[in-house]
């Protein structure tokens, strides 16, 4: 779905925050002594990898369905077809 922007920000669409690849880009850690902080690293990695495993089930959710609407979609042609009469010149 296409996000929806009114005056630069996410606009009402309902669906919980989800982290963009920008954000992945542009992020930046607070520094350390020794780099930067594992705990902070770790935590984001694991915001990351929830959001990527959710849009998965949900890839997953909607090729099944994809599936499911092509095998109704051909079965009612297939039964159309069969109760079509011929047309023989006659509207």
């Amino acid at each position: 779905m296409a996000q929806v922007y009114r005056s630069g920000q996410p606009y009402g669409t309902g669906l919980p925050h989800r982290t963009t690849p920008h954000e992945v880009r542009t992020r930046e850690f607070s520094p350390r002594r020794r780099g930067v902080d594992r705990d902070e690293v770790r935590g984001f990695l694991a915001d990351l990898a929830d959001d990527l495993a959710d849009l998965y089930r949900q890839l997953s959710l909607l090729d099944q369905e994809n599936g499911r609407l092509k095998r109704a979609l051909r079965d009612w042609q297939t039964m159309h077809a069969r109760e079509c009469r011929p047309n023989r010149g006659h509207w």
